[in-house]
């Protein structure tokens, strides 16, 4: 079942947030059984949701591995179950400028359940908008100025140049291993810390400038971008577990060309780490 949309309410340390979040839940079917009792779904979603508004649940994470739980005992002949939610979440930023706004991003969860098992699987995730400044039509601008404007003599690496720019939508979602729990935020910083630039609702034209500035001074490719994600992450968690699994994808939309940019990577961090 696909596509049931419900407000949660999640609770998370000085916070409780209404989220309008769609759910997608799924379970496997035998072979001698014609289809799913999927009523059974609605209800389970219902119970939970209409308790979360006399206790918050704590997380989308922990919300959807209820549900894929409670799948499978509702559900005898169901073996895995698994859920996924997404909803709408907004962070308030703050502008080069100083402007402050409320801006959006989106939040993942994911959870496995098969029965027997001694834990469900369970995933966070985000979905941010940013921008990249294209590497490879900076250096051939660098290139073309160099010839053209001999007199100019500081047009190193140092010195941004005109480029091309591409909104930027990366996704991250990160496996969360019993006892290492992921705050989004963090998820959201990383990734954006990741992009050439964030970028912003409501920029004056000063702010303009200095955000195109600094993606100019960042150029990345979608490639550069994931990297980037994997490699923060490895600094900011540590001690998460060589098995923890993440993927990455990050999709540029062209400014110059009728089609998109894209690069995507899964992997754990056991092989994040080897040398």
């Amino acid at each position: 079942m696909t596509g049931v949309v419900k407000p949660v309410q999640v609770h998370r340390p000085g916070r409780t947030l209404t989220l309008t979040t769609r759910l997608d839940v799924y379970v496997d079917l035998p072979a001698n059984q014609k289809g799913s009792h999927l009523s059974r779904n609605l209800e389970i979603i219902n119970e939970l949701v209409d308790r979360s508004v006399r206790e918050p649940v704590e997380s989308l994470e922990a919300l959807v591995e209820t549900i894929a739980v409670l799948l499978l005992k509702r559900h005898d002949y169901a073996t895995t179950s698994e859920v996924w939610a997404e909803a709408d979440y907004f962070l308030e930023r703050t502008s080069p400028g100083g402007q402050t706004s409320l801006e959006p991003y989106r939040l993942v969860a994911r959870a496995d359940a098969r029965r027997g098992a001694a834990h469900v699987d369970r995933s966070i995730g985000v979905e941010v908008l940013g921008m990249t400044a294209c590497p490879c039509a900076m250096e051939m601008v660098r290139e073309r100025l160099a010839e053209a404007h001999p007199e100019v003599r500081d047009l190193s690496e140092s010195m941004p140049v005109i480029t091309h720019n591409q909104r930027n939508r990366t996704t991250l979602i990160l496996q969360e291993p019993p006892g290492h729990e992921v705050e989004a935020d963090e998820l959201i910083q990383i990734v954006e810390d990741s992009m050439s630039a964030p970028t912003y609702e409501l920029l004056k034209r000063p702010d303009e400038g200095r955000l195109v500035e600094r993606a100019h001074r960042n150029p990345k490719f979608v490639e550069d971008v994931v990297r980037d994600v994997l490699d923060r992450l490895l600094r900011r968690y540590p001690r998460m577990p060589d098995s923890t699994w993440v993927r990455v994808k990050s999709e540029s939309e062209e400014s110059i060309h009728k089609h998109n940019a894209f690069a995507e990577r899964s992997t754990t961090f056991g092989e994040l780490r080897e040398p």
